[in-house]
């Protein structure tokens, strides 16, 4: 494998769950609020391809003011969790660039853009939409698990010179969930239809589900 891991900060320590086959794809999933990529790289690799390459980033440990400032793994600052929250722009713009730099890093290695999926749950999940909305290359997709999508007001305007308008996006949302209500979903599919080609976003709701993921 050419190519260096420690120029990329977060791919020095990441988990990757590699393909049994010659690896012609990647998922890149983003854990959320004070998990690590532990816990996803195991539920990926019950359901993995051969041919696919599975990278679970770890998020930095910052403080975190939603917490009362504990310092605990977190991709960006959070303040709120409504959509008129106010939002830390620069640490969510310096974490996209840092996926972004993973991205670079696999293109690199000789995988095409448009076979490489972006995924992520709650803050992860923001992340990737944010992060897919303004990437310079078209990607596969997007799965966006229980989150939102954060600087919404920057969009569509912020979406990269239309890039992705067709990116496919699928968003799926617990139906109880506490933390990031149902509504906040949908108001993120529909803010999302109007920065990507509208029959290309999929939400699905899933009854009794509270903030967490099941198998479906």
């Amino acid at each position: 494998m050419c190519g260096n891991n420690m120029s990329v900060p977060l791919l020095a320590d990441a988990v990757t769950v590699s393909g049994a086959e010659r690896e012609t794809a990647a998922v890149i999933f983003l854990h959320g609020l004070g998990d690590t990529g532990h816990s996803w790289a195991d539920a990926l690799s019950s359901i993995r391809l051969p041919y696919v390459k599975y990278i679970c980033p770890h998020a930095p440990r910052i403080p975190v003011t939603l917490n009362m400032k504990m310092v605990m793994p977190s991709w960006f600052d959070l303040m709120g969790l409504t959509p008129d929250a106010p939002e830390d722009e620069a640490g969510i713009k310096k974490a996209a660039e840092n996926i972004k730099a993973i991205i670079e890093h696999e293109v690199k290695n000789g995988i095409p853009p448009n076979r490489i999926v972006l995924g992520g749950f709650s803050q992860g999940g923001a992340l990737a939409l944010y992060t897919a909305l303004t990437c310079q290359h078209q990607l596969a997709g997007v799965v966006a698990l229980s989150c939102w999508l954060p600087l919404h007001k920057a969009f569509p305007q912020a979406a990269s010179n239309g890039v992705n308008k067709d990116i496919a996006i699928l968003q799926c949302h617990g139906e109880m969930d506490p933390m990031i209500p149902l509504r906040f979903g949908a108001l993120t599919a529909e803010k999302l239809r109007s920065v990507v080609t509208p029959s290309k976003v999929q939400f699905k709701t899933y009854p009794g589900v509270m903030h967490s993921s099941c198998p479906q």
